[in-house]
């Protein structure tokens, strides 16, 4: 096994488990299941069907049905029809489905800065722009992009 390849493993586990910690210790309002978060970060760029979400999380349709009718009861999405005629039903983010997200979201991010807090501008900018590299090369692997339209990757990162 390649010393550098099972370094980043382990590096990459760890910062999954340590995200974990940090999500559990945070203020229980603020809080979202796994799953929901993920959903609903992919909903709020685009309301899409139960077999698109399929395509873009690589899970069978039967384990988003039943996470999206968790997150059905709880509010934080609705069905919707398809706005170009489509027989499927989307699933849309509701407002207060975007509150939960935004404050998560929030919430995890302020941990974040904490965390990197005695970290250099161009420590954090390398950080996030090699993740945002390795990520680029998983998806071109699975052949789906996770849609991004806040990433600029035309700005190199800083040195």
């Amino acid at each position: 096994m390649d010393g550098t390849a099972a370094r980043i493993e382990r590096e990459t586990m760890l910062i999954g488990r340590y995200m974990h910690l940090a999500e559990r210790q945070s203020v229980p309002e603020l809080r979202l299941e796994r799953s929901a978060y993920l959903l609903l970060s992919r909903l709020v760029d685009e309301p899409l069907t139960l077999a698109e979400l399929s395509t873009a999380f690589e899970l069978d349709v039967s384990t988003l049905n039943r996470q999206t009718s968790a997150m059905l009861k709880e509010g934080l999405v609705e069905r919707i029809p398809d706005p170009a005629g489509g027989i499927a039903r989307r699933f849309r983010v509701t407002p207060a489905g975007a509150r939960r997200l935004d404050a998560a979201r929030t919430s995890k991010v302020a941990g974040i800065d904490a965390l990197l807090a005695g970290w250099t501008d161009a420590e954090r900018e390398t950080l996030a722009a090699a993740l945002l590299h390795l990520n680029d090369t998983v998806e071109a692997r699975m052949g789906s992009a996770w849609p991004r339209p806040d990433v600029d990757r035309d700005v190199p990162p800083q040195d």
